[in-house]
């Protein structure tokens, strides 16, 4: 059985200290679990709610200290890019190429994350079926890389509100591609103020509800004071909770896959 693939970090760049400080906490987690890490965070949020919410540091300035991570802690590192010609520009630093959950359809975006090479992870819209973003998927296949994921996060639910639908990690895993849940933006509440709202107090029963449907990997943001945060401030888990979260979700995954499936 392939490593249960983890991806976890600040939502967004805010400063090298923060990054460091996340990144120490995880060296001892990815010590006492076999998984396959990867460390998160955004150089740059594009998509903002408001013309009044933080954005970036500086992409270059962001992705060189996501490349110390990198160095210092030997991190995979995963981070979203917007463009066709980012893809291109900062493959370089990246070890997965996430593509945005409102950008999954962009072709020439998924077209250019395939051609890098490496890992894509295409976040599934909101607004997507995921029968639909199996389309996707074949988009980034088309090019010849046979490495790419995909990222349930939740479906609009009437106005500003999302909701789970659980069988599309099925539907999506049934079609040979490794399907992730993204425990904490499932829960955001997207453009209720100046920053999306959320709920915070789900992301744990959510994430083992998620591994006993079955995942190949959990996506979570984690801040060591999520009130501070500069982005998704009401969805981030504190960070004193990510080794707990990791470990029940690994658990219920394990004794799940111990049953046999019943074919109908």
């Amino acid at each position: 059985m392939e490593k249960f693939i983890v991806i976890a970090g600040p939502c967004v760049v805010e400063s090298r200290d923060l990054l460091f400080e996340v990144a120490e906490h995880f060296r001892s987690i990815v010590k006492e679990f076999d998984i396959d890490f990867y460390f998160k965070s955004s150089y740059r949020k594009a998509n903002r709610t408001s013309i009044k919410s933080f954005v970036s540091i500086g992409d270059e300035v962001a992705l060189e200290y996501l490349s110390e991570v990198r160095e210092k802690f030997g991190y995979k590192i995963l981070s979203d890019v917007h463009t066709p010609q980012e893809a291109e520009r900062y493959s370089k630093y990246l070890d997965v190429i996430q593509i945005p959950a409102f950008l999954c359809r962009q072709t020439d975006l998924l077209l250019s994350a395939g051609k890098s090479g490496k890992i894509v992870n295409i976040k599934k819209g909101q607004f997507v079926a995921p029968w639909d973003i199996l389309k996707a998927y074949e988009k980034v296949k088309s090019t010849g890389n046979d490495n790419v994921w995909i990222t349930e996060r939740g479906t609009f639910f009437g106005y500003n509100d999302l909701v789970v639908d659980f069988r599309s990690l099925l539907i999506i895993r049934n079609a040979g591609c490794p399907v992730i849940f993204d425990a904490t933006h499932s829960l955001q509440r997207p453009s209720i103020g100046e920053q999306s709202g959320g709920f915070r107090e789900f992301i744990f029963p959510l994430a083992r509800a998620s591994a006993v449907v079955g995942i190949d990997g959990l996506f979570f943001e984690t801040h060591p004071r999520p009130s501070e945060a500069l982005s998704d401030s009401a969805t981030q888990l504190p960070l004193q909770f990510a080794k707990e979260l990791i470990y029940q979700v690994i658990e219920l995954r394990n004794k799940v896959n111990s049953f046999n499936e019943p074919k109908f």
